[in-house]
């Protein structure tokens, strides 16, 4: 019987370590939505520039770079893009630290 127990513990053991591996991966991932007159930092790898929602590539921004948002339109916003672009375009939301 102190071998069954035993096993018991070293598995339910090793799903505790398991789930708080998962817990600790997706816990760091979430980004934030932007907040009008804030110069917020990106944090997804790459956050294309658009000239409107949906509208044509102006350029890419990249993790680390900033980007001040001045409007909000749903899924998007709107403002300036510092880093290589230096310009005003659109981005989706939520991908802001």
């Amino acid at each position: 019987m102190p071998r069954k127990l035993r096993t018991v513990s070293i598995g339910a053991t090793a799903a505790v370590v398991a789930a708080s591996a998962l817990v600790a991966v997706a816990g760091p991932a979430e980004a934030a939505n932007g907040r009008v007159g804030v110069r917020e930092t990106v944090c997804a790898d790459s956050l294309y520039v658009r000239t409107e929602p949906l509208g044509a590539w102006m350029g890419t921004l990249y993790r680390g770079q900033t980007f001040t948002v001045e409007k909000l339109n749903g899924s998007w916003v709107y403002g300036f893009a510092y880093g290589n672009i230096n310009r005003h375009g659109w981005v989706q939301d939520g991908w802001f630290c």
